[in-house]
């Protein structure tokens, strides 16, 4: 087999750049910049591409209910199969731009060191780069459309639609500009920010907090709570389809002590970008940011996208070769998650309604068998390197054993390859029977604990979900929205169940006031009750 091409996180890539190196973080540039400016009905072009995810609605999505509007699959067994392909996918039209043949697509490593204390690499942020003797605007920073995108779900237009010249935005900016009520809404918003400097810096420190939110009693740290930790925890997830998404999660954790999916870290990155501040009252909220990367349905259309996922790939790896599944996957016939149905709904190419495996398709990528074509499927993309022809370099989480007690983690089962721990049968903080339909857009599901006379965020669970439930049908019939999560067993004799509170965090504010710790709570808010139940067992 030829030589395996590596990708590298984009921090070395600047490293490189700033010493003298400029060659490979600029080949990067160019061919983001060349895939961008392709006409937008070119395979190869990003408007193309970055639509695949969700809009502009191609597929049985354009205009029936019944099917979710894109062809990514979230809340399934195939959420980390179909993204790898569609990374796959874009790296080789980057690599189709002359002068760009050995590009790779580079991965944001967000639990280095660098990240961890500094948020977003400078490459992804700075609005203009140097490129051939010329200043650019950073292709890698934002995304103009070259044409309108209208969403055709009735419920939807007054969101998602978008006009040609939007381009994209993230945290603490809006993005809504689909009638002229949300325009003037967003442009009074967006006044507010005018310094792209400042707003850097407003992201970054989003992106810190997020990453680094810890449990402290006396002021010092006893448990990570933060997007760092579930990173670390996902991979030691028992079996591929619970580390596999969030749906299998929820269930595997009604009755087992709790596990991370991959997909729960990375949704709370798309939030964190797109607009949702870390829940917690002392660190000065922004309402009214939206993002572009805060829904699915116009996440794949910033170019940040791509390189946060191509960091969930590498995690997907490093998970693979820690549970020797680099050839194989393993799927719990008719668990929650294996089914067209579940959370999201069917993309194009799958029949409603019918079960998902290895064999299904990874529409609309298509795999070209010897002058046959077909389309992929997981089993097309179990190993990277002798299906695909990629690796990943260095980076963080390869020495995860170490991070568990850094941390201060306690697995539901000993990590692999670690000693067996006694612990105290594990308390678990279950948030059951919110209703979807009640709530505008992504959510968070957040758990506090009052340790040491101190409120303390212990557990958030983001939600991605659509603007208006009542537009997708297959919405209707997966209501449901569930959090689990351990309380720490070193805190056992400090936290008290009337210690446990619940909240939830939606685009339109704090809903329904604060639960109580245990029994069927009920919110409520000026035009709606919200009842969901949590429960500590």
């Amino acid at each position: 087999m030829s030589t395996l091409r590596v990708r590298r996180s984009i921090e070395e890539l600047q490293d490189e750049y700033t010493a003298g190196n400029r060659k490979p973080l600029e080949d990067v540039v160019r061919a983001w910049k060349g895939i961008q400016e392709l006409p937008p009905t070119d395979h190869r072009s990003f408007f193309v591409l970055g639509g695949y995810h969700g809009e502009p609605f191609r597929g049985a999505g354009w205009g029936n209910a019944s099917y979710w509007g894109g062809y990514c699959n979230h809340g399934n067994i195939l959420f980390p199969t179909w993204h790898r392909v569609y990374l796959f996918t874009l790296e080789e039209a980057l690599r189709s731009i002359p002068g760009c043949e050995d590009v790779t697509l580079p991965f944001w490593d967000e639990t280095s060191p660098g990240s961890l204390a500094n948020g977003i690499p400078w490459a992804l942020t700075n609005p203009t780069f140097e490129l051939d003797g010329e200043t650019i605007a950073n292709p890698l920073a934002s995304f103009t459309f070259p044409l309108n995108i209208q969403d055709n779900i009735p419920d939807d237009v007054a969101d998602y639609s978008k006009p040609a010249g939007y381009t994209t935005v993230r945290y603490p900016l809006s993005g809504l500009v689909g009638t002229d009520k949300e325009k003037a809404k967003t442009e009074a918003h967006n006044a507010r920010f005018p310094d792209p400097v400042k707003n850097v810096e407003l992201l970054n420190q989003n992106i810190v907090n997020w990453l680094n939110l810890a449990i402290t009693v006396k002021g010092t740290p006893v448990q990570s709570t933060g997007v760092h930790a579930q990173y670390v925890q996902c991979l030691d997830a028992p079996n591929y389809t619970v580390f596999s998404n969030t749906t299998s999660q929820a269930e595997w954790n009604t009755n087992q002590p709790p596990v991370v999916a991959l997909e729960s870290p990375h949704n709370h990155i798309h939030l964190a970008v797109g607009g949702y501040d870390v829940p917690k009252t002392d660190l000065s909220p922004i309402p009214g940011a939206n993002g572009d990367m805060g829904e699915n349905d116009t996440a794949g259309l910033d170019p940040i996208f791509f390189f946060h996922h191509c960091f969930v790939d590498r995690v997907f790896w490093l998970w693979q070769k820690r549970h020797q599944s680099t050839d194989n996957l393993d799927i719990i016939r008719g668990y929650p998650g294996t089914n067209s149905v579940d959370s999201q709904g069917p993309t194009p190419g799958t029949p409603a309604n019918s079960w998902l495996d290895l064999d299904s398709p990874l529409d609309p990528f298509v795999k070209d068998d010897g002058g046959t074509k077909r389309p992929y499927t997981s089993r097309d993309c179990f190993n990277i390197e002798t299906q695909l022809g990629y690796t990943y370099g260095p980076g963080s989480l390869e020495d995860v054993e170490a991070q568990w007690d850094a941390l201060g983690l306690e697995p539901a089962a000993a990590p692999t390859g670690a000693a067996p721990q006694s612990a105290a049968p594990a308390r678990v903080v279950h948030v059951s029977g919110l209703n979807r339909a009640a709530i505008r857009g992504s959510f968070l599901i957040s758990t506090f604990v009052n340790v040491d006379g101190e409120r303390q965020l212990l557990h958030t669970e983001a939600v991605l979900s659509r603007w208006h439930v009542s537009g997708c049908a297959n919405c209707q019939t997966h209501l449901q929205a569930r959090s689990a999560v351990r309380l720490p067993s070193r805190l056992a004799g400090e936290v008290a169940e009337s210690d446990v509170e619940v909240e939830v965090h939606t685009r339109d504010g704090l809903l329904g006031g604060r639960a109580a710790s245990a029994g069927a709570v009920e919110g409520s808010s000026p035009t709606r009750r919200t009842p969901f139940r949590v429960e500590i067992r």
